[in-house]
C-alpha cells in the first residue's frame, strides 16, 4: 500500500558503563593479591611483574622491556613494603629499581594531589636529581601524580608556591632542609616511601648534619630504600634511618670484580709536573672519542678548561663543576649528552649516578680519594651493555698505596707505558699565555694552591704526602715562573722541633711541641726564679737571680712564631648588643647650611614634638617592654597631619614660582613688541620727512648759487643722494602697499607740524646764505 511504512523498528541496547574508579579498584585488588607470589627466577620481562597498565606502558614507551638483576631482586621486595639496601655495579639500572616501586605504591594507595607528599627521593648532586626527575617523567607519564624537582641554584619562592600539591619530590639534601625550615607548606606527615640514591655519599660526614635534620622531620612509619654502587653497612647510619629488618640486596657481591666486566681499566705512572703534557697529548690523539676528565677541585677544572681552550686542541671542550651557575651546569650536562665527540672536564660532581651516553674514555688526571671514589668515576663509562675504557694517572709516590686499595676492592687494573714519541710538552705555550694574560695567571695560581691543599687534607696519608711534591717543578709545568706561596705549608715548616726532655715541673717537652703545632702558642707555665728575684738586688751585676741551675735550657722559639692570644670571635649578634648598650644612633646623616647651622630634613627626622619625645623615650628605655599602641597611634596621626601640611606648602610654593615665571614671560613679550613698534615709527618718520623735503623747491634756482657755499652745497647734495639711496634699499624689505597705507595715515596727523618745522629750517638756511 502506498504511504504505508514498511520495515522493522530499530531497538537500541544501552550497556551500563563501568566507572573509572571501579576499574582501578579491581586492578589494585588484583595486583596486591599477587605481590606475595612474585618469583624472581621466572621473571624475564617487566610484564611478568604485577604492575599497573600505566606503569607498563610508560616503561615500554621509554625503552625498558627487560629488567636487570638489581631490578628483578629489588622491585618485588619493595612492592611487599620492605626496607631495602640495594647495591649493584655502576650502570646496572638502579634508578628504575626504585622508581617503579614508588609509582606502584602511590597507585595502589590511590594517591592524589590532596593527599600531599607521598614519596621523597634524595640525591647528593643536582645533576643526578635532574636525571632522576627526567626518568620519572618518562616512566610515569600516564599516572596522574604531580612531581617536583627541588635543587639549589633556583628560585626559592617559586619552589615554595608549588610544593603544596606535590606527590613525588626529587631533591638534594641542602635545599630540602631549607624548605623544611622556612616553608610552611612543606608537610611530610603522610610520607609513604623514602628513597636515598647514592646512600653512602648522602650519609657520610659531608652531609651528616643535613641528613640528621631531614630525618628528624620525617615520620617514623615509612618505607626506606637505599641504593648505591658502594653501599654502606654502618650500624650507625642504619640506626639513624630507623630501618626495620632491612633486606640487603647485592646481586654482584659474589662477583669476581666490583666493576663492570665491559670496562677496560689501566693506569700510568707520571710525575706531577708532566701531567698536563700527558693530558694534552691524550686529548689531541683522541679527537674522535667522547672523553670525561676528572680533577680534584673546581679551580683546577676552570684553569685546565680555559688554558686548553686557548691552545685549541681541535676538540669540543666543556666544563662541569660546583662553582658554575645552575643554568650553565644544566646546559653543559645536556650538551655533553647530545654530542658524539667531546671532552668534559669535571670534578666529582659528575662522578656519581650520571648516565652520560656512549662515553669512550674516563681519564682520572688526579688520584681519587679512595677506592670507592675510583669505582664511581670509572663507572661513567661501560654502562649497561656498552663498553668503555678507564685511565688512571698517578704519581710514583701514590702508586703503592693506591694499587693496594684497588686490589682490596677487587678492581682489575693493568699498568701501561706512555709512548714518548707522541708526548708533547706544553710548558712553553703555557708560559707564553700566562705572561700575556694576567687573569689566566691568577687562575693558575689558584689552581696550584687548591691542589696542594686538597692533597694536604686527604685522609689517607699513605697515599697522599704533600711533603713529597716538588712545588717549583709543579708550578713551572703550569706556566708559572715562581711557585705561589702556600701559607699553611710555610707555617708547618717554621714550627720548631723540640728535643725529648722534661721541664722542672716534670712536663714532657713533647707536650709543648704538640701544643705549638696545634694551637701555635705555648701553654702558660711559670718557673721558680728563687727568693733573690727582687728589685733591691739589681745593683749587684754578678748576683745570680735564678737558683734552680739544674733547669735545662729550653730552645728559644723565634719571635715571629710567638702568637698572641686568639681574639674572641665577634659575631654580628654581639656587635649589635654592644651598640644597643651604648645607645648609639646609627645611620644618622646631618646636613649644614653655609653659616654652619644644621638643616632639618623632614624625610629623616620627626616633624612634631610629640613624635620626637616618643622616639627618645623608646630609645632611653633600659628594659624591654611592650609598645603603647594608643600613644603610637596618636603620634602617627600627628606626623601624618604635619606631613600633609608640608606637602601642601610645597605645592603652593611650586605654583607661586610658576606664576612668577609666567608673569615675567608676559612682560618680556610686551617689551619686545613695544620695541618693534617704536623702530617702525622711526623708519616711517624718516620716510615722510624725505618725501616732504624732496617736494620743496630748490633755493639755488630761485636765489642763485654763491661761490663760498658752492662746495658745501655740493657735499650736501651728494650726502642727500646717498641717504636717499640707503633709505630706498632699506625700504625694499617692506612691501609697497604697507608703505602707502602707513604714509597716508601719518600724513593726515603730522602734516601741519612737519611743514612748519621744515619751513623754519629753510628760512634759516636762506638767511645764512
Amino acid at each position: 500500500m502506498e504511504g504505508q511504512k514498511t520495515g522493522k523498528k530499530k531497538i537500541k541496547i544501552y550497556k551500563q558503563r563501568i566507572k573509572v574508579g571501579q576499574i582501578e579498584t579491581s586492578e589494585i585488588a588484583r595486583l596486591t593479591s599477587q605481590y606475595e607470589n612474585i618469583d624472581t627466577t621466572t621473571i624475564k620481562t617487566f610484564k611478568d611483574f604485577p604492575l599497573s597498565k600505566k606503569t607498563l606502558s610508560g616503561l615500554n614507551e621509554s625503552g625498558y622491556s627487560v629488567p636487570t638483576e638489581i631490578q628483578k631482586e629489588s622491585i618485588g621486595l619493595a612492592l611487599k613494603r620492605l626496607d631495602i639496601l640495594g647495591a649493584a655495579k655502576t650502570g646496572s639500572g638502579k634508578t628504575i629499581a626504585f622508581l617503579v616501586p614508588v609509582l606502584e605504591i602511590l597507585f595502589t594507595e590511590r594517591w592524589n594531589p590532596m593527599d600531599g607528599l607521598g614519596a621523597l627521593i634524595i640525591t647528593p648532586t643536582r645533576e643526578l636529581a635532574y636525571q632522576i626527575f627526567d626518568t620519572l617523567r618518562n616512566v610515569g607519564r600516564h599516572h596522574g601524580f604531580s612531581a617536583g624537582l627541588i635543587i639549589g641554584g633556583k628560585d626559592l619562592k617559586f619552589e615554595q608556591k608549588r610544593l603544596q600539591g606535590c606527590n613525588v619530590m626529587v631533591c638534594t639534601p641542602g635545599r630540602l632542609l631549607q624548605h623544611m625550615n622556612e616553608n610552611p607548606l612543606m608537610d611530610t606527615t603522610n610520607l609513604q616511601i623514602l628513597v636515598i640514591d647514592e646512600a653512602d655519599r648522602c650519609l657520610d660526614l659531608g652531609f651528616q648534619k643535613t641528613m640528621n635534620g631531614i630525618i628528624e622531620n620525617l615520620p617514623p612509619k615509612r618505607q626506606t630504600l637505599l641504593f648505591s654502587a658502594t653501599q654502606t653497612k654502618s650500624v650507625k647510619d642504619l640506626a639513624r634511618l630507623s630501618l626495620k629488618d632491612p633486606v640487603y640486596v647485592s646481586v654482584h657481591e659474589n662477583a669476581k670484580y666490583s666493576t663492570p666486566e665491559a670496562l677496560k681499566q689501566s693506569y700510568i705512572i707520571c710525575e706531577l709536573h708532566h701531567k698536563l703534557d700527558v693530558l694534552w697529548s691524550f686529548v689531541t690523539t683522541h679527537k674522535k672519542s667522547k672523553v670525561l676528565v676528572f680533577l680534584t677541585s673546581c679551580k683546577q677544572v676552570r684553569f685546565v678548561y680555559s688554558i686548553f681552550c686557548r691552545m685549541r686542541p681541535g676538540n669540543s671542550l666543556m666544563q662541569l663543576h660546583g662553582g658554575m651557575h645552575q643554568l650553565k651546569r644544566m646546559t653543559a650536562y645536556d650538551e655533553y649528552c647530545r654530542k658524539e665527540h667531546a671532552v668534559l672536564f669535571a670534578t666529582d660532581v659528575a662522578a656519581r649516578g650520571l648516565d652520560f651516553p656512549a662515553v669512550d674514555w674516563v681519564v682520572q688526571l688526579d688520584c681519587p680519594e679512595d677506592a670507592n671514589a675510583y669505582i664511581h668515576r670509572a663507572g661513567r663509562t661501560a654502562r649497561y651493555t656498552q663498553s668503555g675504557e678507564s685511565l688512571l694517572i698517578i704519581t710514583p709516590e701514590e702508586e703503592e698505596g693506591m694499587m693496594k686499595r684497588l686490589e682490596d676492592k677487587k678492581i682489575p687494573i693493568s699498568k701501561i707505558e706512555v709512548n714518548p714519541k707522541k708526548l708533547t710538552s706544553v710548558q712553553r705555550k703555557l708560559e707564553a699565555i700566562l705572561a700575556k694574560d694576567v687573569e689566566m695567571k691568577q687562575m693558575a695560581q689558584r689552581a696550584f694552591v687548591t691542589y696542594i691543599k686538597s692533597v694536604y687534607l686527604m685522609k689517607d696519608k699513605e697515599v697522599f704526602d704533600v711533603n713529597k711534591i716538588d712545588l717549583e717543578a709543579f708550578a713551572r709545568s703550569m706556566g708559572l715562573a715562581v711557585a705561589p706561596r702556600v701559607r699553611f705549608l710555610k707555617r708547618k715548616e717554621l714550627l720548631p722541633r723540640l728535643p725529648a726532655a722534661t721541664t722542672p715541673d716534670d712536663q714532657p717537652i713533647a707536650e709543648l711541641e704538640d701544643a705549638i703545632q696545634t694551637n701555635f702558642e705555648l701553654p702558660k707555665k711559670t718557673f721558680d726564679f728563687g727568693v733573690g728575684d727582687t728589685d733591691d738586688e739589681i745593683d749587684d751585676i754578678m748576683v745570680v737571680k735564678r737558683r734552680n741551675h739544674d733547669l735545662m735550657d729550653v730552645p728559644e722559639i723565634p719571635l715571629d712564631m710567638e702568637k698572641k692570644k686568639k681574639n674572641k670571635i665577634i659575631t654580628k649578634e654581639s656587635a649589635a648588643k654592644k651598640i644597643l648598650k651604648k645607645n648609639l644612633k646609627t645611620n644618622v646623616k646631618m646636613t649644614f647650611d653655609e653659616e654652619g647651622n644644621a638643616k632639618f630634613d623632614a624625610t629623616r627626622h620627626k616633624m612634631t614634638d610629640a613624635a620626637r619625645e616618643y622616639e627618645e623615650s623608646a630609645l632611653a628605655a633600659d628594659t624591654p617592654g611592650g609598645i603603647n599602641i594608643e600613644k603610637a597611634r596618636q603620634v602617627l596621626l600627628e606626623e601624618d597631619k604635619a606631613d600633609k601640611q608640608m606637602f601642601k606648602e610645597k605645592i603652593k610654593a611650586r605654583h607661586r614660582e610658576q606664576r612668577l615665571k609666567d608673569k615675567e614671560e608676559r612682560r618680556r613679550i610686551a617689551r619686545a613688541k613695544k620695541n618693534e613698534s617704536s623702530e617702525a615709527e622711526e623708519e616711517s618718520d624718516d620716510i615722510y620727512t624725505s618725501e616732504i623735503i624732496d617736494s620743496l623747491p630748490d633755493p639755488d634756482k630761485i636765489y642763485g648759487r654763491n661761490s663760498e657755499s658752492e662746495s658745501d652745497n655740493e657735499e650736501d647734495v651728494s650726502q642727500s643722494k646717498k641717504r636717499n639711496k640707503r633709505r630706498a634699499s632699506d625700504s625694499d624689505d617692506v612691501s609697497i602697499g604697507q608703505q602707502k597705507t602707513k604714509s597716508s595715515k601719518k600724513l593726515k596727523k603730522k602734516n601741519e607740524d612737519i611743514s612748519l618745522v621744515n619751513y623754519e629750517e629753510l628760512a634759516l638756511k636762506f638767511l645764512e646764505s
